[in-house]
């Protein structure tokens, strides 16, 4: 269903309109190239990581290879995946045609020149890869935040995050310089707002996806509500502890704050009644790719508390575990959805789901395993590879099509 133009805005119904009909169909929201994009980034910054990590190639980056990775991986894939979520979710929110055509390039274009920068940025300068790379995102949320404004719409808390999200940005940058700034503050500030959006976003979108496929059987039973104050408490005591976590990641009051705060998103997760769409492939990963929130909270706290659990395996569960599997779920429904095809998930885009759910399983159970690490750790890469590359190959063809339905 395509959004009605918003009455307030004189373009909308003649230059965007417009604009929309004569772009090629990767052009016509912006989830096609950035979904693409995303994609492709995320393998390319694995196996460039892993050949710099085996001492193949050296990283003509200003970061070393360890903080590339984390870095492209947030800054980079993360935030392809959410200009392609809120360039397509905003329309919806506000009743506004979507941007499209030149504009929609020139803004993939932009993203596209922050990762060579930063890439290539012990050639070309510091300045120029944190000018583009942080530009992208202020940029992002001016786009994201006319579009809003204009509206009137509630959803101005989503673009603050993205302006912070570029803060985050930053400051890992400027650390990467020589700041005598707190040793991983912007990479840690970058990950609690994630957290947040995918606790924010997921709080609207699971519970209302759910209700909706169990409306549809034969015997629903009670459905899952709308988020109520105790959602709002669980938010608001995850942003407590994440803030506390990024602040102050060594001490015991937050590893009992993580504690208390993963223990919420638990009990908030199973108010969705997610072990009720196990038929539904594409309604089931929702819950299971929330449920690595609480899951890293808990791990995060356990490993400030106690010397059994390793940092980088909570904070995994975090990034290759919930971050990854729930941005390809949301990937996968958005591209059906948005393409008018049918929501259903075939077998590939089930081994999609199965392959980065295990890459995240993998990654953080590395430690644990009776294996030898760096082996565990290359079949979690495999399986990364494997997720995003059938990603591409299944889903980039809907991506770079026109609507099955005929719709612009």
């Amino acid at each position: 269903m395509q959004p009605r133009p918003h009455p307030t805005d004189p373009e909308a119904p003649s230059a965007r309109r417009r604009r929309l009909a004569a772009s090629p169909p990767v052009l016509r929201g912006g989830f096609r190239p950035f979904f693409l994009a995303g994609a492709l980034w995320a393998i390319v910054v694995l196996l460039l990581f892993l050949c710099a990590l085996a001492g193949q190639i050296i990283l003509p980056s200003r970061f070393d290879a360890v903080a590339w990775h984390r870095h492209e991986m947030l800054f980079g894939y993360i935030g392809a995946v959410i200009a392609g979520f809120l360039l397509t979710a905003i329309p919806n929110w506000t009743g506004r045609l979507p941007i499209a055509g030149a504009p929609l390039a020139a803004l993939v274009g932009l993203w596209g020149a922050a990762r060579a920068a930063v890439l290539f940025s012990a050639w070309v300068g510091a300045p120029l890869a944190i000018l583009l790379d942080t530009g992208f995102l202020l940029v992002l949320a001016a786009c994201c935040g006319r579009e809003v404004l204009i509206a009137r719409n509630r959803n101005l808390p989503v673009i603050l995050l993205v302006i912070m999200f570029a803060l985050a940005d930053g400051l890992d940058h400027a650390e990467a310089l020589g700041a005598p700034l707190p040793a991983g503050l912007g990479n840690r500030l970058a990950i609690a707002l994630v957290t947040m959006m995918l606790g924010m976003i997921g709080g609207r979108i699971i519970p209302s996806f759910t209700r909706n496929w169990l409306a549809r059987q034969p015997r629903p039973g009670t459905l899952p509500g709308q988020p109520t104050r105790f959602d709002r408490i669980v938010l608001l005591l995850s942003a407590a502890a994440l803030l506390a976590w990024t602040a102050a990641p060594l001490a015991a009051a937050t590893g009992w704050w993580l504690v208390l705060a993963g223990a919420g998103q638990l009990l908030r997760l199973s108010r969705w009644q997610g072990y009720r769409t196990l038929a539904d492939p594409l309604v089931a990963i929702l819950h299971l790719a929330y449920l690595w929130i609480p899951i890293g909270l808990l791990l995060m706290g356990a490993a400030i508390l106690t010397d059994r659990v390793m940092p980088s395996a909570a904070l995994h569960a975090l990034t290759a575990g919930a971050m990854a599997s729930m941005t390809l779920a949301v990937m996968t429904r958005a591209t059906r959805g948005h393409t008018g095809r049918p929501l259903l998930a075939d077998a590939t885009t089930r081994m999609v789901y199965a392959l980065v759910l295990l890459a995240g399983i993998l990654r953080v159970a590395a430690p644990l395993l009776p294996l030898p690490t760096m082996a565990v750790m290359q079949l979690a890469a495999l399986a990364w590879c494997g997720a995003f590359g059938l990603f591409l190959l299944h889903d980039g063809p809907m991506l770079c099509r026109p609507r099955a339905d005929g719709q612009p």
